[in-house]
């Protein structure tokens, strides 16, 4: 019998469909753990289980209790350090930079004036993103000097995580961009994300199609997966003139509008895999 231990924050349909799945499977016992409901002594193994699934929606809460665990010799999915070159989005850029994988050009600074004179040097427009974060949120296109001066005034106000300015170039992206979803170090499928709005998560309505998974897709998916440590991955990728370029890369990816879309059963694949790891 294998046990399983399934972290999560609140049950959203992803995790829903996962437990689902998890439930089906003959000799596995699943072992529900509320990331907010109990304390962890980091003396001890939390639950005696073999493989911990880590589906926090929270990534500080995520990376924790997963070390936690991982410490008294517990395998985790994904593991803490593929959680952290995915969650912050500075280590996410340096390893695809060091790995020489396409990716936006980006520049760090750490005062008000240095964040100004490296929007200045990047160029208009560009984004400013917070180094932690998801769905989209706080994400800034900046469009001219006015702007980035109010942007960074803003953000400097908003506590120490906000001091550090990620300054990424923008890509003219075709009204989509696709998100391509990895098992191991394999895509298995890919959606596009098409919206008006230059920020194309379907969390903020960007509505998912199918997408190829083409032989130049394929292959920056799996030399990103590698550089980042391989587990179930959603990458992001734009289209640009030069080729594709990878964005982000998700640790605890959403697919509740990529099952139907693409065809592929996504949470049995997942489910799959971590099986495997036991």
């Amino acid at each position: 019998m294998l046990k399983i231990g399934f972290l999560y924050t609140r049950l959203r349909v992803e995790e829903k469909y996962l437990l689902d799945e998890l439930e089906k499977r003959p000799n596995v016992e699943v072992v529900r753990i509320n990331d907010g409901e109990r304390f962890f002594d980091i003396g001890t193994l939390p639950e005696a289980v073999d493989v911990l699934f880590e589906r926090s929606i929270s990534y500080s809460r995520g990376v924790y209790i997963s070390k936690i665990f991982q410490a008294h010799g517990a395998r985790v999915v994904n593991t803490p350090e593929v959680a952290e070159r995915c969650g912050d989005k500075y280590v996410t850029s340096q390893i695809l930079t060091c790995a020489g994988i396409p990716t936006p050009k980006v520049y760090m600074a750490f005062d008000e004036e240095a964040a100004l004179q490296a929007v200045e040097a990047m160029g208009y427009p560009c984004v400013l993103k917070p180094v932690v974060g998801s769905w989209g949120r706080l994400l800034a296109k900046v469009d001219n000097r006015a702007m980035a001066e109010a942007l960074i005034e803003h953000k400097a106000s908003l506590g120490v995580h906000h001091q550090v300015f990620y300054i990424q170039e923008y890509i003219h992206k075709p009204g989509r961009d696709i998100r391509a979803f990895v098992i191991g170090e394999e895509p298995i499928c890919a959606i596009y994300r098409t919206s008006e709005n230059w920020i194309t998560n379907t969390a903020r309505g960007g509505q998912a199609s199918n997408c190829p998974l083409t032989p130049e897709l394929t292959e920056i998916c799996r030399q990103t997966a590698r550089a980042i440590g391989g587990g179930l991955l959603a990458i992001d990728v734009f289209e640009t003139e030069n080729g594709l370029c990878v964005n982000e890369v998700n640790h605890t990816m959403e697919f509740r509008n990529s099952i139907a879309t693409t065809g592929v059963n996504i949470p049995a694949l997942m489910v799959d895999y971590v099986l495997r790891q036991a």
